[in-house]
């Protein structure tokens, strides 16, 4: 699914987030940048050692309590097809997403996206924060990416196309159904 807002293409599509061909992908990290499972262990896997040794830098000089949630960090892409990665921390969530969760996850999507923008990246593709082993609904989860993505975009218009690669059909159908009820 595409459509366009101010310019900006917003694609959704069932794929694997390691293989996007995109300026910059975007990392589910954990607050340590050290890598884990899910979409942050693949894309240390793929990328390579590289990458770690940025993210230990990061923590080393910036945050040496972890990365906060909400907030995003860059890195280079490693041996991924992406010049960059951003790294950023969804909420851990409650089964009833509670105000604050969303707003930590809106702020993962929306700080990524000004973070893109700040090292002058036309192309970012997202996975869907929070919704694995942080247990965000992924119905309450699309629409609040969707919200902060669409936010972003009316405000700038320096982002060309951004992606959201979703790792099954059943959440791209949840991400659809947001993006229809916008």
């Amino acid at each position: 699914m595409e459509i366009k807002i101010n310019g900006t293409k917003i694609i959704l599509k069932v794929g694997d987030i390691t293989e996007e061909d995109t300026q910059a992908i975007v990392n589910a990290a954990n607050s340590t940048l050290m890598g884990g499972g899910g979409v942050d262990g693949a894309i240390h896997a793929k990328g390579g050692p590289s990458i770690l040794e940025e993210c230990k830098k990061i923590r080393e000089e910036k945050y040496p309590d972890g990365l906060p949630t909400g907030e995003a960090v860059i890195t280079t892409g490693g041996n991924l097809k992406a010049d960059y990665v951003i790294h950023t921390v969804g909420p851990i969530c409650s089964r009833k997403f509670t105000e604050r969760e969303e707003k930590l996850l809106y702020n993962a999507y929306y700080n990524s996206l000004k973070l893109a923008k700040e090292k002058g990246i036309k192309s970012i593709s997202f996975p869907s924060i929070s919704t694995g082993a942080y247990r965000c609904p992924v119905d309450k989860a699309a629409r609040t990416a969707l919200k902060a993505v669409i936010d972003f975009i009316k405000k700038e218009d320096c982002i060309q196309q951004i992606r959201f690669v979703l790792f099954t059909q059943d959440v791209y159908e949840k991400y659809k159904e947001a993006l229809n009820g916008i």
